[in-house]
C-alpha cells in the first residue's frame, strides 16, 4: 500500500536519500562504464559515455515537456517503472554490449563497425534514460522546492562518485557494474520507504538479486565473457601466447595491472640488431611484460648475472654512461624498471627513481615473484624511491645528478590506432625538459629515448621542437649547438642527449663510434653537416603522400582519385649525393631520417617555423603544460581533406572522432532542444515571456559547468598524476560543493536580481585567475603525500564550485514558483543537451588553444549567463491564468 506524498512540502528524509543514491547510481554507471571500455577496447570511447547519459537527460525533458499532464497524472507509477528497469537494464545492457564485436581498427575499412558502434551506444544509452526519467519525474514535482532536491542530487552524485573509486579496489573491471548497481538498489529501497510501499520494497530486491545472478551466472552458463578485450589490445597478445601465464593481477583506482610471462615475450626496447652476433651471452627470458588497462607491454626486465649484463650496451639508454663513469643518476619515471636496470648494471653510485603510479610501486615493493625477478630493485640500498612525478621532483629538490634519464616511459608508443589520442604528456613538456637540464650537475648530461615507429615522423619532431625551446629558455637563449647529440634507429626509438655545459670534440668522437657500432643513425652533433636543398622535396613528398590525386590518363574516363597514387618520399628524384668537399654526409635513403637531420639544423640554426613546422603535413608544435599532448597532429585547415582518406590516419582516427563527436552532439542537442518547440510554439510557449533569453542562460549554464568540470580535469593531473583519480576526485568536488551551493541559494531567492550578478561576476573572476595560476599550485601539492594531494585539491575546487551551484536551482526554483512549468522541463533540457556539446568541445579547445583557454571558455559562458539571467525572472503574461487577466490571490 503505498501513500500520498507531496514532494513540494517537506518530504522525508529517505526521499532525499533516494534521490541522491539515484543520482549517484548514473554517475557510478558512467565510470564503470569509462573503466570497460578503457581496459575492453578504447578510452576515448568511455569519454562519450558522458555524451550518453546527458543524452538521456535532454531525451527525457523534450518528451515531459510535450507530454506534460501525462506525467503529473501518472508519476508515481513512471517513477516506479522507470526505477525497477535501471537497474537490470545496467546489467543487461552491459552484458549485451560486450557481444558486439566493434573494433575502431576496421571502423574504415568494414562497414558493420559502424552498425556496431552504433548498437555499443545503444545499449548504453537505455539505462541512462531509465534514471534520467526517474530524476526528470522528480524534479517536475519537486519544482518548488528544487534547490533542496538539486542539492541532494549532487551531493549524492558526487559522493557516489568517490564511492566507485573505492570500489575499484574490491572489484575488478569486468563486475564493476556491481557498484552502481548497489546504490541503486539502496535508493530504490529508500524511495519505496519515503512512498509507503512495502510491495515496492520486496519487487526491487527481487529485480536486484536477479540481476546480479545474471551477471554473474549468465557468462559461463552461455559461454560469453563480461568483459570483451579487443583483439588489438597489447594484453590480448600475450594472453594467445601458448606458455602465457598471468603471475600478478591486482585492481586498483589506478589502473588494472597484470603481469605476463612467456618464452614469445622479446621486449629490447629499441635495442641493435648487433647484439645478436656480438653479445656473448644472450639473456633467456629476460622479460616480463606489464600490462595496465590491457596496455602494453611494458618490459620488466629480470636482474642480470655479470656475464649477461653486456647486453645493455645495445639499448640506447645506454648512451650517458658511455662518458659518465659512477654517476649519480636520477630516473624520471620507474615504468617496468629497464632503465632503473641500466643505471645500476652501468655502475651508477646512486640511484633515484621516481614513480608516481602508487600500483606499480607497491606491486615491486611486495609482489614476491616481482621482487625475485627484479632481483628486488626497489629494496636495492643504491636506489631511492620518490613517490611522486618525476618532474615534480626536480623542479623541487636542490639535488643534482650527473644522469637524467627519461626513456621509454609509455608501453607501446605515445598513440596507438584508434585510440589515447587525446593523452596528458607533462612529463615531456617544455616546463619539465626545462627542470631537468637545470637539476643536472655541471657536464651533467639529460638523456631521453621515446619511441620512433610513425612514418612520416610525428611524436619525434615534437619532442625535438620542445627540447631545444627547452633548452634556449634554461641557457638564457644563448647557443645551445654543442649541447645536443640525437641519434635514431628507423621505426624503432630516437635519443636526444643533452650536455649542460656541451659536448666536447673527444666525446662527440666516442659517442659517433658507438653509433656506428650500433649502426644506429645519426641525426645532430655539434658540427654536423646536412644538405638544405632537400628540404622543398621531402616536404612536397610528404603532402603528396596524403594529398596527392594523381593524374588521370584519359581525360573521358570516369574521374576516379586515389589519395595515394604518389610513392611515399624517398623513392623517387635523384640518387643520393656522395660526400662533399667540407664534411657534408650523405643523404640517407630514409626520409624519415632525412628529415630528423633537417629538423634539427633549422632548430639549432634558425627558421624551424617558417621553414619546416608551416610547410609540413602534420603539427609539429612543442608541448607545454598548457597543450601537453602528443597527439592532434592534423591540421584544423586539413580535417577535410582527410575526410575520404582515413586509411592515412588511423592513428588519429580518436582525434577526428572528436570533431565528429562535436557534429553528432550539436545536431542531436538542437534537435532535441527544439523538439518541444516544434510541437508547442503556439501551445505551450506562446505566452511565455523571455524564452530568447532563458534558452541562452541554460544554455551557458550546460556548455559553462561541463567545459570547466572536464577542463580541470586535465589540470588536476599536474597533482594527481592518474587520469582516473583525477577524474573521480573532479567530479566528486564539483558536484558535493555545487549541491553545497545549491542548498544555500534557497536563501537568497527574494533578492536573486540583485544577489545573482554578483555570483555571477565572482564565477568569471576565480575561473579566469585559476586559467593561469593553478598549475603553479598543483605543481606543488603534487609533491606531497597522496592523500593529503587529494585533499588540496578538494580545498582548490571549493571556491568555484560552491559558486556554480547557484545559478542552477536559482533559476529552476523561479521557474517553477511563477509556474513556468514547460519552461521548466525545457530548460533542464537545454541544460543537458549543450552538455554533451561541451563535454566534446573541451579536448578540441584543449588541444588548439590550451588548457587556460578551455577554463576562459567556461568563464565567458557564465558572464554571458549574467544578463541572460534576468529573462529568467520574467513573469508569465496575464493570459497564462486562462481568464485574460492577471490572478487575483
Amino acid at each position: 500500500m503505498t501513500v500520498s506524498v507531496d514532494l513540494d512540502n517537506r518530504p522525508s528524509l529517505s526521499f532525499y536519500l533516494s534521490v541522491g543514491l539515484v543520482a549517484g547510481s548514473i554517475i557510478a554507471l558512467q565510470i564503470g562504464i569509462m573503466r570497460v571500455f578503457s581496459v575492453g577496447s578504447w578510452a576515448h570511447f568511455g569519454s562519450l559515455v558522458v555524451s550518453l547519459a546527458m543524452f538521456g537527460f535532454g531525451l527525457t525533458s523534450a518528451v515531459m515537456c510535450v507530454a506534460k499532464g501525462w506525467f503529473e497524472r501518472h508519476w508515481e507509477g513512471a517513477v516506479k517503472g522507470a526505477l525497477l528497469a535501471f537497474g537490470p537494464l545496467m546489467v543487461v545492457c552491459n552484458l549485451a554490449a560486450q557481444q558486439v564485436p566493434f573494433n575502431a581498427i576496421f571502423l574504415i575499412s568494414d562497414p558493420m563497425q559502424k552498425w556496431r558502434l552504433l548498437a555499443n551506444f545503444v545499449l548504453y544509452f537505455m539505462p541512462f534514460l531509465a534514471g534520467a526519467l526517474y530524476l526528470g519525474v522528480v524534479f517536475l514535482k519537486a519544482k518548488k522546492t528544487f534547490n533542496r532536491v538539486y542539492f541532494a542530487d549532487l551531493v549524492g552524485s558526487g559522493l557516489c562518485g568517490l564511492s566507485v573509486l573505492l570500489a575499484m579496489y574490491f572489484f575488478k573491471p569486468d563486475d564493476l557494474i556491481m557498484a552502481p548497481l548497489l546504490l541503486w538498489l539502496a535508493g530504490g529501497i529508500l524511495w519505496f520507504v519515503a512512498m509507503g510501499d512495502r510491495r515496492g520494497i520486496a519487487v526491487i530486491v527481487g529485480v536486484a538479486v536477479l540481476s546480479a545472478v545474471v551477471h554473474y551466472a549468465a557468462p559461463p552458463l552461455l559461454g560469453i565473457p563480461k568483459l570483451a578485450v579487443s583483439d588489438y589490445k597489447g594484453v590480448s597478445y600475450a594472453r594467445k601466447f601458448p606458455d602465457a601465464q598471468r603471475t600478478y593481477e591486482h585492481a586498483s583506482p589506478f589502473g588494472y595491472l597484470e603481469v605476463y610471462s612467456s618464452s614469445y615475450l622479446h621486449f629490447a626496447p629499441g635495442q641493435s640488431d648487433n647484439a645478436a652476433f656480438n653479445v656473448p651471452k644472450m639473456p633467456a627470458n629476460a622479460y616480463l611484460g606489464l600490462y595496465i588497462d590491457s596496455e602494453g607491454p611494458a618490459g620488466i626486465i629480470k636482474d642480470l648475472p655479470a656475464d649477461e649484463t653486456p647486453y645493455f650496451r645495445y639499448l640506447p639508454m645506454f648512451y650517458p654512461y658511455l662518458l659518465k663513469k659512477d654517476p649519480n643518476t636520477f630516473v624520471v619515471q620507474f615504468g617496468g624498471g629497464i632503465s632503473t636496470a641500466v643505471a645500476l648494471k652501468s655502475g651508477s653510485k646512486h640511484v633515484t627513481v621516481a614513480e608516481g603510479n602508487p600500483a606499480l610501486l607497491t606491486a615491486f615493493r611486495e609482489d614476491k615473484g616481482l621482487r625475485a625477478f627484479t632481483g628486488d630493485v626497489l629494496h636495492n640500498p643504491k636506489v631511492t624511491v620518490i613517490d611522486y612525478d618525476g618532474r615534480l621532483y626536480v623542479a623541487g629538490t636542490k639535488n643534482r645528478y650527473d644522469i637524467i634519464d627519461l626513456s621509454l616511459a609509455d608501453s607501446a608508443g605515445l598513440s596507438s590506432p584508434g585510440g589515447f589520442s587525446i593523452v596528458e604528456k607533462y612529463s615531456y613538456t617544455r616546463e619539465a625538459m626545462s627542470a631537468y637540464m637545470r637539476a643536472l650537475s655541471p657536464g651533467g648530461i639529460l638523456s631521453v629515448t621515446m619511441w620512433n615507429k610513425e612514418e612520416p615522423p610525428k611524436s619525434v619532431l615534437k619532442l625535438y621542437a620542445t627540447m631545444v625551446a627547452a633548452a634556449r629558455d634554461v641557457d638564457g637563449g644563448k647557443d645551445v649547438a654543442q649541447r645536443f647529440y640525437v641519434v635514431s634507429s628507423y621505426l624503432s626509438t630516437a635519443t636526444v642527449l643533452y650536455k649542460r655545459d656541451g659536448f666536447s670534440p673527444q666525446e662527440v668522437a666516442e659517442l659517433n663510434a658507438h653509433t656506428k657500432a650500433m649502426s644506429f643513425d645519426e641525426i645532430y652533433y655539434p658540427g654536423f653537416k646536412v644538405d638544405t636543398s632537400e628540404l622543398p622535396q621531402i616536404l612536397s613528398d610528404y603532402r603528396d603522400q596524403f594529398f596527392f590525386a594523381g593524374e588521370q590518363a584519359d581525360p573521358t574516363a570516369p574521374s576516379e582519385k586515389e589519395p595515394n597514387d604518389k610513392p611515399p618520399p624517398g623513392m623517387t628524384g635523384a640518387a643520393p649525393t656522395e660526400v662533399k668537399a667540407d664534411g657534408t654526409p650523405p643523404t640517407a635513403k630514409v626520409p624519415a631520417t632525412v628529415l630528423g637531420r633537417l629538423a634539427w639544423h633549422y632548430l639549432i640554426n634558425g627558421g624551424w617555423q617558417k621553414d619546416v613546422a608551416d610547410n609540413y603535413v602534420f603539427d609539429t608544435r612543442i608541448l607545454t603544460n598548457h597543450q601537453p599532448y602528443f597527439a592532434a597532429y592534423i591540421k584544423v585547415g586539413d580535417l577535410l581533406k582527410f575526410t575520404d582518406r582515413l586509411e592515412l590516419v588511423q592513428d588519429e582516427w580518436g582525434y577526428l572522432l572528436l570533431w565528429a563527436t562535436l557534429g553528432i552532439a550539436t545536431v542531436f542537442a538542437l534537435t532535441l532542444v527544439l523538439l518541444p518547440v516544434i510541437f508547442g510554439w503556439r501551445t505551450i510557449f506562446s505566452r511565455y515571456p523571455g524564452k530568447a533569453g532563458t534558452m541562452l542562460y541554460f544554455l551557458c549554464l550546460g556548455l559553462g559547468y561541463i567545459i570547466v568540470e572536464v577542463g580541470m580535469i586535465s589540470h588536476f593531473i599536474l597533482a594527481l598524476s592518474n587520469a582516473t583519480v583525477s577524474a573521480s576526485v573532479l567530479i566528486t568536488g564539483m558536484l558535493v560543493f555545487s549541491g553545497c551551493g545549491s542548498f544555500f541559494s534557497e536563501r537568497y531567492l527574494d533578492r536573486a536580481r540583485t544577489f545573482m550578478p554578483k555570483i555571477f561576476l565572482a564565477i568569471f573572476a576565480i575561473l579566469a585567475l585559476y586559467a593561469f595560476t593553478i598549475d603553479y599550485a598543483l605543481d606543488w601539492i603534487g609533491t606531497l603525500p597522496y592523500a593529503l594531494r587529494i585533499a588540496l585539491c578538494m580545498l582548490l575546487l571549493f571556491p568555484p564550485a560552491f559558486l556554480m551551484g547557484f545559478p542552477m536551482p536559482t533559476a529552476m526554483t523561479v521557474l517553477g514558483r511563477l509556474g513556468k512549468d514547460h519552461m521548466f522541463l525545457w530548460a533542464w533540457g537545454i541544460n543537458g543537451c549543450f552538455s554533451v556539446i561541451g563535454a566534446a568541445l573541451v579536448p578540441i579547445v584543449a588541444t588548439s588553444f590550451g588548457l587556460p583557454a578551455v577554463v576562459l571558455v567556461g568563464a565567458f559562458a557564465y558572464l554571458i549567463a549574467l544578463p541572460a539571467f534576468f529573462s529568467v525572472l520574467m513573469p508569465l503574461q496575464p493570459q497564462a491564468t486562462g481568464v485574460g487577466r492577471p490572478a487575483t490571490a
